[in-house]
């Protein structure tokens, strides 16, 4: 199965240029827990989820309102495209310690495909599974940070 059959198209995202608060209050309002964050062209820039608020924003006690979503964020954002096998997909999150995915074609954002998404589809319980058993160990030995 391709991702495109599981992956979410609803996808709301952030300007680089955007506060924290606003983030986290997008967060709030769709219940995610991670969004990315594109140029005005659509283009993949990075990705700012609960936890990087938490711990690049507010432990460090930098005020939300005027922290931009730049300064927090991560880079370096690993993604699939629409056309990438579901399972091959769950490996990545494994492999990479992260519940989601940006699905990205032509270099935008088009989609996001989570672990949420792959279990809800029971034709993938065992991947979903190991999956999120790897990415909540704490020393992966997938792990490449």
């Amino acid at each position: 199965m391709q991702v495109r059959q599981l992956m979410n198209t609803n996808v709301v995202s952030l300007l680089p240029d955007d506060s924290v608060s606003h983030a986290a209050r997008l967060l709030q309002r769709h219940n995610v827990g991670s969004l990315p964050v594109c140029a005005q062209d659509g283009r993949l820039r990075g990705i700012v989820t609960d936890r990087d608020i938490v711990l690049r924003c507010v432990a460090s006690e930098s005020p939300p309102e005027e922290t931009r979503v730049r300064e927090i964020m991560t880079r370096g954002v690993v993604s699939v495209t629409p056309d990438d096998d579901v399972r091959e997909a769950a490996h990545l999150m494994a492999a990479e310690q992260i519940r989601r995915l940006p699905v990205v074609e032509n270099n935008r954002v088009i989609g996001m495909l989570s672990i949420a998404d792959m279990a809800r589809n029971h034709a993938f319980d065992m991947e979903t599974s190991k999956a999120l058993s790897e990415i909540s160990m704490p020393d992966n030995p997938y792990n490449k940070k």
